[in-house]
């Protein structure tokens, strides 16, 4: 279900580019998972051709981040993080159009009983990850354990706010605006689970530098903020695609006490916890994000 009821799709002839491309996406939902694989790598590539500016910032961030890899090692790293990038994609439109049941095969989730003991005792739950390649497919596949909900940033385009929706329906407990904190608040008093990626770069909000791979990075304090408002427990969410195609869940609850009146604190914790998850994959962390645009002396990295 989602938080408000799902509008007519937007047919007018102005959105029809953007239909073909869903359609596109719909299709290649449906390409069989190995060749899906293949594809992926292969659109990796042409990414890291076409691409240049977002090749230069994942190239500079695995600098400042792995600085004892030498040039060689981290240029093997950017290939592999292209090959995530590309297969992600195929990941993307399987999570909301295609069957996961070949995703299920060989499939290890772990710690589930951390997230059903807080439930047990009456509190929702934060399930913390980052932004991962592996992102949507890994929530599609965590939801036939756990009811998760998400928060989302509406899109711009009609078409795709309508088929993002649409797809995320199928299998999320509910969707909420990012911007629909009372509705977040509301739903973990009741019980509920929400998903969250707090790693990135903020527009807005309030937000402190902590930490992460060694450099201050700009990081939202919301997950402290939730958590205080809502009394809900904070779990990690480590999602990783295998070598041999196959993924493994973790969930691990976060660090006691959390949340403490320490907003610096409880932020830096989160941030070494999702460290922590792209240490354990570092091609499949979203490395072309500026994720250290901004810096304490106003400067930037990059």
């Amino acid at each position: 279900m989602s938080t408000t009821p799902l509008p007519r799709p937007p047919l007018a002839p102005r959105h029809w580019p953007a239909w073909i491309g869903i359609g596109l996406m719909a299709l290649a939902a449906r390409i069989p998972w190995p060749l899906q694989r293949a594809l992926g790598r292969g659109l990796g590539n042409a990414l890291r051709i076409a691409l240049a500016s977002r090749r230069r910032v994942a190239a500079r961030n695995l600098e400042l981040c792995f600085p004892d890899l030498d040039a060689s090692a981290r240029e093997a790293l950017l290939r592999r993080h292209f090959h995530a990038l590309g297969i992600g994609l195929f990941e993307f439109a399987r999570a909301w159009w295609g069957s996961i049941a070949p995703l299920q095969r060989g499939l290890i989730v772990e710690g589930v009983e951390h997230v059903e003991a807080a439930r047990a005792a009456g509190r929702g739950v934060i399930v913390v990850s980052g932004h991962f390649t592996t992102l949507e497919v890994c929530g599609r596949l965590m939801c036939d354990y756990v009811p998760l909900a998400g928060m989302y940033r509406p899109h711009t385009a009609p078409a795709m706010e309508w088929a993002v929706r649409r797809g995320r329906a199928r299998y999320a407990a509910a969707m909420f605006p990012k911007r629909d904190v009372r509705g977040v608040v509301r739903h973990l008093k009741r019980g509920g689970l929400l998903w969250y990626a707090p790693d990135q770069d903020p527009s807005g909000g309030d937000a402190v530098y902590v930490p992460f791979f060694g450099r201050p990075a700009h990081s939202l304090t919301s997950t402290h903020s939730l958590a205080r408002l809502s009394g809900a427990a904070v779990v990690f969410y480590r999602h990783v695609r295998r070598d041999d195609g196959g993924y493994t869940l973790t969930l691990s609850p976060a660090p006691e006490p959390y949340p403490t009146a320490d907003a610096t604190a409880d932020t830096a914790t989160v941030m070494a916890g999702i460290e922590d998850m792209a240490r354990a994959a570092p091609d499949q962390y979203l490395w072309i994000h500026r994720r250290f645009k901004r810096q304490p002396d106003g400067g930037s990295l990059y």
